[in-house]
């Protein structure tokens, strides 16, 4: 076969690469490689190195075809992996190896690497609420069903609906939602759900705070009852104290017992065993 026929088939090869790569980067690229190949300076070993390359080729192609077709499961780095589930009733509480924490929902499972710092991806069936911790080198994926969430430094939940459908709701930060084999991507902002369902996505605000307006104290006592399941208890003559205050309704328990604190000038004691919290 002349020059001019292996050019023809080499650049075939080279071409069929899967679509992660622009028409100017291929070209760019194969005319690098072809002036590399068909250097004259040493015409003898023309014959073998034409059968090497296109070996290495052909090897790429179908490996990068066989990654690229891949679940998240299915992927190297899922060979070790950690699986963790919750069978109780409550929120299971997880803290990731890069100190990002999850809270896991009765009945609800993550799945993560071992070398989960360098490879920051994790499925989720059920529903969970992330807050991850920020690393520009590593992005933190969420795969649930067919939607992929990227996250940008944020917390947020991830709820599994039926066989292929998902909610995501954004508290605070940015996260981009894929959705497997569209070419579209959406950025929520906070305060933003994304439902996507019968291979429609669709973007909707909600309310992701509680206000208290000039309530009771024993209001807040309540709701962190309901909300967090522990039971919070104030000296006598601060029953009828007035709050206002606005609480995301993702955040952190000992957060809020602090604004608490400083607002009334308190000292308080979170006793994990007994879920109580006591103000003094």
């Amino acid at each position: 076969m002349d020059k001019e026929k292996l050019d023809e088939e080499f650049e075939k090869l080279w071409n069929e690469t899967p679509l992660l790569h622009s028409d100017n980067e291929k070209m760019s690229s194969w005319e690098e490689f072809q002036s590399k190949t068909f250097a004259s300076k040493k015409p003898k070993f023309r014959v073998w190195r034409y059968a090497a390359v296109a070996a290495v080729i052909i090897f790429m192609l179908i490996g990068t075809g066989i990654y690229f077709n891949r679940s998240p499961l299915q992927d190297p780095f899922y060979l070790t992996s950690n699986t963790i589930e919750n069978t109780s009733s409550i929120i299971k509480i997880v803290v990731l190896p890069d100190s990002s924490r999850v809270e896991l929902s009765p009945d609800s499972k993550i799945v993560y690497a071992d070398n989960f710092e360098f490879n920051r991806k994790i499925t989720v069936e059920g529903e969970a609420y992330f807050k991850v911790k920020k690393d520009k080198k590593h992005p933190f994926q969420v795969f649930c069903n067919e939607t992929t969430t990227t996250v940008l430094g944020t917390s947020f939940t991830v709820v599994a609906q039926g066989e292929n459908g998902v909610i995501v709701s954004l508290y605070e930060g940015s996260v981009q939602m894929n959705v497997k084999d569209q070419n579209k991507k959406w950025i929520l902002k906070p305060g933003e759900k994304f439902i996507y369902g019968n291979n429609i996505a669709e973007v909707f605000e909600f309310k992701r705070f509680t206000d208290f307006e000039n309530e009771k104290l024993s209001a807040v006592t309540d709701y962190i009852m309901a909300n967090y399941g522990y039971k919070m208890t104030i000296p006598k003559e601060y029953d009828n104290q007035r709050i206002t205050v606005r609480i995301n309704k993702k955040e952190d328990l000992k957060t809020i017992v602090q604004l608490i604190s400083e607002m009334y000038n308190l000292k308080f004691e979170i006793n994990e065993e007994l879920k109580q919290i006591t103000f003094r």
